[in-house]
């Protein structure tokens, strides 16, 4: 699924992804293993609260490669 973020509409980095998931369009959520627990805790806590999957990347640069950016990305989640 990680490779397939290039190709799917999405939400990348922390203040983008909870917006997703407040407005109940965010379907998958990726989270970066290396990331502040500060900076990612809010985004946890709501996917757990509304039940959305998390899958758990190595590190942000991974993750932000699969976005098909040039910087590290705490979290990225996919769009309804």
């Amino acid at each position: 699924m990680l490779e397939n973020l290039k190709n799917v509409n999405k939400a990348v980095g922390v203040k983008q992804t909870v917006k997703a998931i407040e407005r109940g369009t965010a379907k998958l959520v990726f989270v970066a293993k290396d990331a502040d627990e500060r900076v990612v805790g809010k985004v946890i806590e709501l996917c757990k609260k509304d039940g959305i999957e998390i899958r758990y990347v190595d590190t942000m640069k991974m993750l932000g490669k699969a976005c098909n950016i040039d910087v590290g990305a705490s979290v990225a989640c996919t769009l309804e």
